[in-house]
């Protein structure tokens, strides 16, 4: 079963996909379930969990700021707001969720989170491929820091765009994904996404400026 675990809708403010469109395009291109991980926000999660089958999975998730950077929660049944890395992280583990770290290392992104040895007790897995990285050693490095550690590794698309849904992700053989992420047992697919496709991003976020 494949699973893109960074998948961004409308909820966020720099996507314009409807969650039902996102299950729909991701079952369409054989994925087993996806994680909808809004900046800040679990609205476009709990709206796509409506629409989950019994051979399709949507994990809750939201991408929250913190004062050292963005921190990606999974499996959420509650909202969580920015606020500083200790308070972000003891909320996702409160609601028995997956501490991730979204892009590490990637200095084009001015809200990545750049994890050191004091960081380690706060995390759970890192997301050891996204297909928005422009520069793949960004990914090598996130693997490494993994290994290095002892953490688990995520994948996703990154997805603010429909034609980018699928295009990363993990791959379980049997387990739920839950489990199967926290004992690492996991296997990363992915390519990179065109730097067009960053370009379209910033579009949408100009076009909902305006229009507000």
């Amino acid at each position: 079963m494949k699973y893109d675990l960074h998948i961004h809708s409308k909820y966020s403010g720099d996507s314009i996909l409807e969650p039902e469109d996102i299950v729909k395009l991701a079952i369409k291109r054989g994925l087993g379930g996806v994680a909808i991980t809004d900046h800040n926000t679990i609205k476009g999660g709990m709206k796509a969990k409506q629409f989950e089958t019994g051979d399709f999975d949507v994990i809750v998730g939201s991408e929250i700021l913190t004062d050292k950077g963005e921190v990606m929660g999974l499996f959420l049944s509650d909202e969580i707001p920015p606020g500083s890395m200790h308070d972000v992280v003891a909320d996702i583990r409160g609601q028995d969720g997956i501490v991730v770290i979204p892009h590490p290392f990637d200095e084009f992104r001015k809200n990545a989170l750049f994890p050191a040895e004091e960081d380690v007790s706060l995390i759970d897995a890192v997301e050891g491929f996204n297909s928005r990285c422009l520069v793949h050693s960004r990914n090598e490095q996130a693997v490494e820091f993994a290994a290095q550690h002892n953490l688990s590794i995520t994948a996703g698309s990154d997805a603010h765009l429909a034609r980018e849904i699928g295009k990363a992700g993990i791959i379980i053989d049997s387990e739920e994904p839950r489990e199967a992420i926290i004992r690492n047992n996991v296997r990363i697919f992915g390519k990179r996404t065109s730097i067009l496709n960053q370009a379209g991003t910033k579009a949408i976020k100009l076009w909902r400026k305006i229009k507000q």
